[in-house]
């Protein structure tokens, strides 16, 4: 009986570790943990990233064929060192450093050596390979830019971290992705699946085949392609124009808020950030510390909008009532706030809501913005009534949009001033820059556009938006379809759309009309003030220009904010003029605005010393 007994155990003992045994060698296995047999390498085989066109199908973004230089640590054997690193082009000391930095990432794992061979170093050093055991050559894509234009949309893309491998799965050392622009907020649609083989090793560490016959091998799955919404052409232009001046400029199709072009200026090449010398490339932007060509003032750079805003605080007086079409206003070349002159440069005289608008006259836009306040028991009531109104244009407020930056300006709010002023310390005197767009608010390009295309709807915008498409299917996203709506009544829009149509026909941009093109705009002229020395010193203003086109059913809404650009029509209007009528019409008819635009540079202006820490008062607030 005894031995019966034992016998049952140990027959089921056996069983039970073969049993357990099939499971996980059958039917219980991962990549992770086929990854942990050191008798098993994995080759990936990297998918090619997706293609980026714009609205028309032209192409932005593609791929070329690259290639890396792998090491597997512990398979590397004795080799002459200066003759390798000769053909890679790198120096001894950082072979090692690369060496040692693979074998701290995994003695058994491959790592990427050298990274993104051109195809002409890839033919001087596949033929001696051989030579060199522990090595090999994969071939990956890089992107390819069909631009020069666009870059700081676009982004770029670069070799994950080792902090970001040991948060993400996904990822393995030497995969690229998306660092900033569309290919960092649309890494997982544009990145793909990467392929995996899985070989065999035996005793001896030399390949025997492909482990489980190939079972568990995968192919690489391309990204997707996508299309967005920028113009190539526009875009191209745009940035042609911003040649030698600062600045942003944004452009939005009203009817679907979708961006036709974002320009920040300056810009740079993307393709720069492509290929061995892109950490040096990238170190030479980086730290270039005046012009900052990687910092995208279309959606990161804050300032006062000036007399663009003005139209806001016309719309809210007209919905409050304190104002209507023919109320008017006596300008003495300037108005007073507590016994001082504030100045004006309209010319003086009578004005009512349309001459008050083509003429940007200050003076009645200090009257009709005290009014809003007035209509109120306490100034706190009147600002809350005010900054509603205001933030229902986006203004203040991040938008929303698909870019993975930004910043949200500011529209100021009664317990700002509290803090600033004390409670009930302050009335609509002590922040009567408001009403003509300067003072404490400030506002971004891509806010000034989209307040713009809000107007242009007669009182909604769509939430400005870059994708367009995803496999040639229409992307339906409530964040962009869903119009947004104003606090403002649809019918207190014509009088200030006519306002701003006579800008263009007897007002201050009658100098930048475009023949056959009705346009609606508004001028601004923005002081622009900094520390140099420790004083409080005045520089050249800033050019502003908000406009769309045509005035009825309007398909583009542009806002163009150029630093230290004098008035708002010599630089800004110009550009504005130009950029609409290569939207509308795909040709220029006035050469002698693109001249000027193409020719003149404001380097001049940007030359003036600044000291240390003291620039930084324009770095964020214009």
């Amino acid at each position: 009986m005894r031995r019966i007994l034992l016998s049952s155990v140990i027959v089921i003992i056996g069983f039970t570790f073969l049993t357990r045994l099939s499971y996980l060698q059958i039917f219980s296995f991962s990549p992770e943990q086929v990854m942990e047999d050191p008798a098993i390498k994995a080759i990936y085989d990297y998918p090619e990233r997706g293609y980026i066109y714009d609205r028309n199908g032209q192409l932005l973004v593609g791929n070329e064929p690259a290639y890396d230089v792998m090491v597997i640590p512990r398979e590397v054997k004795p080799l002459d060192t200066l003759e390798f690193c000769s053909l890679l082009s790198i120096t001894k000391d950082k072979f090692k450093e690369k060496l040692h930095k693979a074998h701290v990432y995994s003695p058994r794992l491959p790592s990427v050596l050298v990274p993104q061979l051109s195809k002409e170093d890839y033919a001087k050093l596949q033929e001696k390979m051989r030579k060199y055991e522990g090595f090999y050559i994969q071939k990956r894509s890089l992107r390819y830019y069909d631009t020069p234009s666009a870059a700081n949309v676009l982004g770029y893309i670069s070799e994950v971290n080792e902090w970001e491998l040991s948060q993400n799965k996904h990822y393995v050392q030497g995969e690229l992705k998306g660092r900033t622009g569309i290919e960092r907020y649309y890494e997982d649609i544009l990145r793909g699946r990467k392929g995996v083989q899985y070989i065999q090793k035996d005793r001896f560490n030399r390949d025997i085949g492909p482990y489980k016959e190939g079972d568990l091998d995968t192919l690489p799955e391309q990204g997707k392609q996508i299309s967005v919404t920028l113009d190539k052409a526009l875009q191209e232009y745009g940035e042609k124009l911003m040649v030698g001046k600062r600045g942003g400029i944004v452009a939005i199709e009203p009817a679907t808020g979708e961006v036709l072009t974002m320009i920040s200026g300056p810009t740079y090449d993307p393709s720069l950030l492509v290929g061995r010398n892109r950490s040096k490339n990238y170190s030479e932007l980086y730290y270039d510390s005046i012009a900052k060509p990687l910092y995208n003032r279309a959606i990161l750079a804050e300032g006062s909008p000036g007399s663009p805003f003005k139209t806001l605080n016309a719309l809210v007086a007209l919905q409050e009532g304190v104002v209507d079409e023919n109320t008017k206003v006596t300008c003495y070349n300037g108005f007073y706030v507590g016994g001082r002159k504030k100045g004006c440069h309209c010319g003086g005289g009578v004005r009512d809501l349309n001459s008050g608008i083509y003429k940007s006259c200050n003076a009645y836009f200090a009257h009709t913005f005290r009014k809003i306040f007035d209509k109120y028991n306490t100034t706190d009531e009147g600002m809350d009534v005010w900054e509603k109104h205001i933030k229902s244009f986006g203004l203040g407020d991040f938008l929303g949009y698909d870019l993975p930056t930004g910043r949200k300006g500011l529209i100021p709010t009664k317990e700002f001033y509290d803090k600033w002023y004390g409670d009930n310390r302050w009335a609509s005197s002590t922040i009567i820059s408001l009403s003509i767009g300067q003072g404490e608010v400030l506002a971004t390009p891509v806010q000034l556009a989209n307040m713009t295309a809000a107007i242009a709807n007669r009182g909604h915008y769509f939430t400005p938006h870059l994708l367009k498409k995803v496999a040639g299917k229409d992307i339906v996203d409530p964040r962009f379809t869903e119009a947004k709506h104003t606090t403002i009544d649809k019918k207190h829009f014509e009088p200030i759309i006519d306002g701003m149509a006579e800008v263009y026909t007897k007002g201050t941009a009658r100098w930048v009309r475009i023949p056959g093109i009705e346009i609606a705009g508004k001028t601004g002229t923005v002081e622009n003030f900094t520390k140099i020395e420790g004083k409080r010193t005045q520089l050249t203003d800033h050019s502003v220009f908000v406009a769309f086109a045509p005035v009825n059913n309007p398909k583009i809404a542009i806002a163009v904010y150029i630093e230290n650009g004098y008035y708002g029509s010599r630089y800004a209007g110009h550009i504005a003029s130009l950029m609409i009528e290569k939207h509308l019409k795909g040709a220029i008819s006035r050469k002698d605005l693109e001249k000027k635009m193409l020719e003149k540079t404001l380097e001049h202006e940007y030359q003036k010393p600044f000291s240390g820490e003291e620039f930084k008062i324009n770095e964020y607030v214009w």
